[in-house]
């Protein structure tokens, strides 16, 4: 019985290692192959901007989204200027129905408080966290700069200014 139990745990081990490293592979994997997108920054509620030691993001592409057409997971569509921010297109539910040229993101709709009426879309780069005593350097953020995979997976890489340049 306690060879078998031991087995258990080891199993139960080797299984968590396998799918924490494959984690970090696919995120390593994110952040070489990823397409660089920026998205601008839109105002966040001084009052919450800077607790601490990380920045609490929101994006000027969210509100584009009409809030009837939103799915709880789902896929933003979006293209890019010149400067390789991203402008919004539209939204879907499906991966199946996504042309293969378009640039997407993934999203989960969320509330960002118990008492607002307007859904939060979640793109999965909602803060960003730096060393504290920064907090002025990181008040000139324009961009948020993101890689993205093919299939929207996506990772903050870092905050941008308005000339592009990486804070």
């Amino acid at each position: 019985m306690k060879r078998i139990k031991n087995g258990l745990i080891i199993l139960n081990l080797l299984v968590f290692l396998w799918l924490f490293n494959s984690s970090i592979i696919n995120s390593e994997r994110l952040l070489e192959e990823g397409e660089l997108v920026f998205f601008e920054l839109a105002p966040v509620d001084p009052r919450s901007l800077m607790q601490g030691d990380y920045m609490r993001l929101n994006y000027a592409i969210m509100s584009s989204i009409d809030s009837e057409d939103i799915y709880p997971i789902g896929y933003l569509i979006f293209e890019l200027n010149h400067n390789n921010v991203a402008q919004f297109k539209r939204l879907e539910k499906d991966f199946g129905t996504i042309d293969k040229q378009d640039r997407i993101i993934k999203y989960q709709l969320g509330k960002r408080f118990f008492f607002s009426k307007r859904p939060f879309v979640r793109i999965g780069a909602e803060s960003y966290f730096f060393q504290e005593g920064k907090a002025e350097h990181f008040e000139a953020a324009k961009y948020g700069g993101l890689k993205i995979s093919q299939n929207g997976e996506s990772i903050l890489i870092g905050l941008y200014d308005v000339n592009f340049e990486k804070l």
